[in-house]
């Protein structure tokens, strides 16, 4: 099974703010969830309380919106995957930003989230049109690494080797294993020290 990834079209959420944590993002109390189900509840959920229904995410013009952009460091602080999970269960596929902390990129990456950077005016820019005209149209294309938001169009840039397995959909590593489990199991029963029986459940 092949996941590429090439381009995520919808509608863009802007979020401001520098070094948004994965605090933020998802409470530690949320951390106990058995499964990553109803997460998407929670993503900002001490933000939007304190901010009583004007933070993004709770502004009707932004719901269906599954483009987040935001400012510097995203995603900063601890390495809880749920961070990226909360925020894909709300309905984000993409993230455009000025720079994303390295752990939380790495579990975007795992999950299909690509997240790509542009300086901060090109950022600002971007998240003003689409405050401006929440119902316009974003598309982030990895092919040619540029991101349209309406009429106005920029590049953008991610690293060269996650970009690739993005197009190729090797990003999914889990889908990888499943789609070549006979090869996997027939390399193991070469191996003399993997036990064959543990590998044919």
């Amino acid at each position: 099974m092949v996941s590429e990834v090439k381009t995520v079209s919808g509608r863009g959420v802007a979020l401001i703010g520098d070094d948004i944590d994965t605090d933020r993002i998802i409470p530690a109390r949320y951390l106990k969830a058995i499964t990553f189900d109803g997460l998407g509840e929670g993503a900002f959920i001490d933000d939007r309380t304190a901010l009583k229904g004007e933070h993004p995410f709770d502004q009707p013009q932004y719901q269906g919106a599954n483009i987040l952009i935001v400012n510097r460091n995203f995603g900063c602080g601890s390495s809880r995957e749920h961070a990226p999970q909360a925020l894909a269960k709300w309905g984000i596929k993409a993230l455009i930003g000025e720079s994303f902390a390295e752990i939380f990129f790495g579990n975007c990456v795992a999950m299909g989230i690509p997240c790509v950077t542009a300086d901060s005016a090109i950022v600002k820019k971007l998240q003003e049109l689409v405050a401006t005209n929440p119902q316009a149209s974003v598309t982030v294309n990895l092919e040619t690494l540029q991101v349209q938001i309406g009429d106005y169009n920029t590049q953008v840039s991610i690293g060269e080797g996650t970009r690739s397995t993005f197009i190729s959909g090797t990003w999914d590593a889990c889908g990888q294993l499943v789609a070549n489990a006979d090869k996997v199991r027939e390399t193991a029963a070469k191996l003399p020290y993997v036990s064959w029986g543990n590998l044919a459940a």
